[in-house]
């Protein structure tokens, strides 16, 4: 599944950035987030309890974040595992000052689900995968622009 997006946050492109590199803070945006652990500068491990439909797992998810480019681009790839379901996923993340000050933040994110968590089929997935994305985007908004 693909998704995508474009996000305009009232605040500095290198407050932005520190703010979504930072495991902990973009952790505490994340539905269903249970812990954040920061394993080194650039891997980190999250553990998340998500809910699709009938079905609900708790996820431990390894994140890298895979190539950095301050403060413009950064590509995070996940992989997480549940029982019996697992999730890979690569996100891109692009900055860029908005005409009149604040941020723009043009994202992608190319995600893989397999086993019990994808049997309940893509558009029920989808549905839930584009309301966490809006909660945490809602969040990281209402943080920075505080």
């Amino acid at each position: 599944m693909k998704f995508s997006g474009t996000v305009d946050i009232n605040a500095p492109r290198d407050k932005v950035w520190a703010f979504v590199l930072d495991p902990n803070q973009v952790g505490s945006c994340g539905p269903g987030v249970e812990s954040v652990e920061v394993v080194d500068s650039t891997h980190f491990k999250a553990r998340a309890k998500v809910g699709v439909g009938f079905i609900t797992a708790r996820f431990v998810v390894d994140l890298e974040m895979a190539e950095l480019t301050p403060p413009d681009e950064a590509v995070i790839k996940a992989h997480g595992q549940a029982p019996g379901s697992a999730v890979d996923a690569t996100a891109t993340m692009r900055l860029s000052d908005r005409a009149g000050g604040g941020t723009t933040m043009d994202w992608t994110a190319d995600v893989s689900i397999a086993g019990t968590l994808a049997s309940v089929g893509a558009r029920l997935i989808e549905g839930t995968a584009n309301k966490m994305i809006g909660q945490t985007f809602d969040c990281i908004k209402a943080k920075l622009e505080a």
